[in-house]
């Protein structure tokens, strides 16, 4: 994929260290609006630790962060959601106990005009924003402790990109779901894509990879192996990066 124009996101020379051990040792990586860019290496290999300075959960020793070709400072997840930048953790950080549009305006409220919470505004928002991401969602009155996984992904997903988000990171999306769930996360990926996002995927699975992902950028030890058109190598060639820290000779 030939990106031109200015990135979206850019991590330049990041490092951080954690008593004395380097965790990112000056790793650059940028991502296009309209973008997948997948992150892989063993565990350890610096990529959750890279992203966390983009999220807020980590601040860099060293090293700058620019959206749209400007700096900026992230020393928190409240200056990472005033950058449009949201993050969709594993554990997706739901309440299972309410339903989807309590979890969408979770602490976000929407309120009527004598200060009560509105839960009909609610629940029209997340229908119209789910019809848009996920037509088959049906689930709006029962507790997202009683959604699928892929359904919950649907939900968190929503969140993200009701308030604005331009730049989402993606823990591992599809792990422990099924081939149905998975595809039906593969859809979103593909839709928030066509709506411009740009998205950072936190990933093991290489055929994951290799179907959602336009580059790919692959650490080990700290370092940047190398990032990778994803069409222009092969999961082979990946799997070399990953575990002998070799870029491929024809992307090289």
């Amino acid at each position: 994929m030939a990106n031109s124009g200015t990135p979206l996101v850019e991590l330049r020379d990041i490092s951080i260290a954690f008593g004395g051990i380097k965790a990112v040792d000056h790793v650059s990586i940028d991502l296009y609006a309209g973008e997948v860019v997948g992150l892989l290496g063993h565990n350890g290999a610096g990529k959750s630790t890279l992203i966390k300075c983009l999220s807020g959960a980590y601040k860099a020793d060293s090293g700058q962060i620019l959206i749209n070709g400007k700096e900026v400072e992230i020393k928190n997840p409240r200056d990472a959601r005033a950058q449009n930048i949201e993050t969709i953790y594993q554990t997706l950080a739901l309440a299972d106990n309410l339903d989807a549009a309590s979890n969408l305006f979770l602490g976000r409220e929407l309120v009527s005009p004598l200060g009560f919470v509105d839960d009909s505004a609610m629940e029209a928002e997340t229908r119209k924003i789910l019809k848009r991401l996920n037509p088959n969602f049906r689930k709006f009155n029962v507790p997202v402790s009683a959604l699928s996984g892929g359904q919950r992904q649907s939900v968190a997903i929503a969140r993200a990109v009701y308030f604005n988000a331009k730049i989402l990171i993606m823990d591992e999306p599809t792990a422990a779901l099924g081939p149905q769930e998975t595809n039906m996360v593969s859809e979103l990926i593909q839709e928030l894509k066509a709506q411009g996002l740009g998205i950072f995927l936190i990933e093991h699975d290489i055929h994951n990879v290799m179907k959602l992902c336009d580059r790919a950028s692959v650490m080990k030890n700290g370092q940047l192996v190398g990032t990778v058109n994803v069409d222009e190598v092969t999961d082979e060639d990946i799997l070399g990066m990953i575990i002998l820290g070799k870029k491929p000779a024809k992307a090289a």
